[in-house]
């Protein structure tokens, strides 16, 4: 497994309870600038196999612009839903509603959901038109904007429930359900390339969380983390 630096610091730099608010409030200086990094471009999200996409986006950078305020966080764990043939898809058998009709765009977009009436969830809309893709970004590692992302949370130090599940990335990185749609290589959401490579022995590959209603589907194994790293989500 080997890793690149990530936001001018090496891999595992930040441990959980390493910092406290206070302490980190300098990395602001390090925000990411528009051109600083590669964005994934749109022939990215437009590949047939989204299972490939899920494994490739670990170590790839989440990156918000909220009002001005950017955050970011290296993903670390995800799930690949596949479409009209998963049963654990919201799109599974063709089902079109006013919520999954996002699926059903060009790869490249956001589709977030509410879950529970409370988390919003991100995922990435992948492949072509009308093969509703997805992939949920389910943990990711605070990178830049620490000190936004804690007020946010309403924590006082870094720690796994700082971004270590879907429902608490979004809120600490400030995305909503208003941004459901979201073009991902504009300028308000969208991923990076910060050239932090995953070896293929340092992803763990497993059955995905909540989806014992998708029968046979349900122990597919495709839902990624990278191992070791603190700031995956607890779920088993």
């Amino acid at each position: 497994m080997i890793y690149f630096g990530i936001g001018n610091r090496p891999y595992l730099d930040i441990l959980i309870g390493k910092y406290t608010s206070h302490s980190i409030g300098h990395q602001n200086n390090t925000v990411t600038k528009n051109g600083t990094y590669p964005r994934l471009e749109k022939t990215f999200y437009l590949q047939p196999d989204v299972i490939e996409v899920g494994r490739r986006l670990l170590g790839k950078v989440l990156v918000s612009k909220i009002n001005g305020v950017v955050t970011a966080g290296m993903i670390v764990e995800t799930e690949a839903y596949a479409g009209i043939d998963d049963r654990a898809s919201h799109a599974f058998g063709s089902r079109r509603t006013n919520r999954t009709q996002i699926m059903y765009s060009s790869g490249g977009v956001s589709y977030i959901y509410l879950c529970y009436g409370i988390h919003h969830l991100f995922n990435v809309i992948t492949s072509r038109e009308d093969e509703p893709h997805a992939v949920l970004i389910r943990a990711l590692e605070p990178v830049d904007g620490l000190d936004v992302m804690l007020e946010r949370r309403g924590l006082d130090r870094v720690q796994r429930n700082l971004t270590g599940g879907p429902g608490l990335l979004t809120q600490a990185m400030g995305i909503t359900t208003r941004h459901n749609g979201t073009d991902l290589t504009g300028n308000t959401i969208w991923i990076e390339d910060r050239h932090a490579e995953v070896a293929p022995s340092g992803i763990i590959c497993s059955a995905r969380v909540g989806v014992h209603y998708a029968g046979v589907d349900a122990g597919k194994p495709w839902r990624f983390r990278i191992r070791d790293n603190p700031f995956t989500s607890p779920a088993a």
